[in-house]
């Protein structure tokens, strides 16, 4: 459920940042997301209405909230990236290179786990290394150089920082039995959200209003408002299924990505997209990697 949700805020996003200035639209959506929980704050903090139902907000000090913090500079940094290559680049090509961070989760998990990959784990980072470099091809065809073009790395890093903060979200939900720190989900989605928006705010003030009128100007859309309530519904389920007992993110991770079905059916019915053959070829290489790394996984 997580990942269909994903597809579809990843599609909202490509149009609410057609011909819209990024940074804005990144702030609305932050706005947007907190106002989301901070009911939840709220009434957990005020009322016992919420104890224990799914919704309940926990409480905690600076010694909790600043590893939210820092998981929402993380997760906006990975943002901004992606936002700003999103509006520049087809959503055909951005789905596929968001796929590959299932594997990025996996080296991570590897060198900071100790995980070991086994035979079928490296053959699915071999088929989702392969589609990368076939996707770079199908790009080519559509003027879009992977090796000089910026929005290109720029997609690459969030889909970087993006599987850190996947790691480091393992490393938030795991007991401390198991070398985590055992965060209340609700508290870290909720925060960060609210993190994320104080630190949107700094940057729409200080980077964007000063020179608004030279850029490309602001103009609303209600696929803002959708994309913050996809997003908002589809990390709920993620950080939901992160905090069931062994949970395991290269799975968690790798099911998730599965996004890129959702997003690459958008780009083709809506955005008519170009040169889709040869994509659909590169995506199932990437999910066939993903089969192989699930069974690698079990």
């Amino acid at each position: 459920m997580s990942a269909a949700l994903l597809g579809c805020y990843d599609s909202f996003k490509k149009q609410a940042l057609k011909a819209n200035a990024v940074i804005p639209v990144l702030f609305l959506n932050t706005l947007f997301s907190s106002l989301v929980f901070l009911p939840f704050i709220v009434l957990s903090a005020t009322t016992d209405v919420l104890d224990g139902s799914i919704f309940h907000v926990a409480s905690g000090g600076w010694a909790v909230h600043k590893y939210v913090v820092l998981k929402a500079v993380i997760v906006l940094s990975s943002w901004v990236l992606g936002y700003f290559g999103m509006k520049h680049l087809p959503l055909t090509i951005v789905g596929p290179i968001n796929a590959t961070r299932p594997v990025m989760v996996l080296v991570g998990a590897l060198l900071v786990f100790g995980e070991r990959l086994n035979a079928w784990q490296w053959i699915g980072v071999a088929l989702a290394v392969a589609s990368f470099l076939l996707l770079s091809r199908s790009g080519k065809k559509e003027g879009i150089d992977f090796k000089h073009d910026h929005w290109i790395y720029m997609i690459v890093g969030a889909a970087a920082l993006g599987a850190l903060s996947g790691l480091y979200d393992k490393y938030l939900m795991a007991p401390e039995s198991e070398g985590g720190v055992g965060l209340d989900r609700m508290l870290v989605q909720s925060w960060y959200n609210i993190y994320q928006c104080a630190l949107m705010l700094a940057m729409l003030l200080l980077l964007w209003w000063p020179k608004h009128k030279e850029t490309t100007p602001f103009h609303w859309t209600w696929s803002i408002l959708g994309v913050s309530l996809f997003l908002s519904t589809a990390d709920f389920l993620y950080f939901y299924s992160l905090s069931l007992p062994s949970a395991m993110i290269s799975i968690v991770s790798m099911v998730r990505r599965g996004s890129v079905v959702v997003s690459f059916l958008f780009g083709a019915l809506f955005f008519h997209e170009k040169n889709l053959r040869a994509k659909a070829f590169d995506l199932a290489l990437v999910l066939l990697g993903m089969v192989f790394l699930y069974i690698g996984s079990r």
